[in-house]
């Protein structure tokens, strides 16, 4: 009977503990993440106009010449792995799920200016 027991409350509870152990990071909508690891560098309208992005050479999201140029792929790679090519931007892998990478992403496009 112990057994039967242990083994209810085992499948009862797995599928929260195994949620929890995956990752207990709850997803956040793509504004609130760039606002709270983006802007501070690349500033609310994406443009890097901040002294902080200035200084660190920070990317111009809104440049559409980049914006054309670059894949969603290597996007999602600079923010995973951080780059150290133009300036130093931090890895955010052990901050941001797969999910939050994707939406910032999608988030970073609709930063894109006029085309000059």
């Amino acid at each position: 009977m112990r057994t039967l027991v242990v083994a209810t409350t085992f499948i009862f509870l797995s599928p929260f503990v195994f949620n929890v152990s995956a990752g207990f990071r709850s997803e956040r909508p793509a504004a609130q993440v760039y606002r709270r690891y983006c802007v501070s560098c690349h500033g609310t309208d994406g443009r890097a106009q901040t002294s902080k992005g200035k200084f660190s050479h920070a990317r111009d999201l809104s440049d559409a010449q980049w914006q054309a140029e670059v894949s969603d792929e290597r996007i999602f790679n600079s923010i995973t792995n951080g780059r150290n090519v133009r300036g130093n931007m931090p890895a955010f892998s052990n901050k941001l799920n797969e999910k939050e990478v994707n939406s910032l992403v999608d988030f970073v496009r609709r930063l894109k200016g006029p085309q000059q």
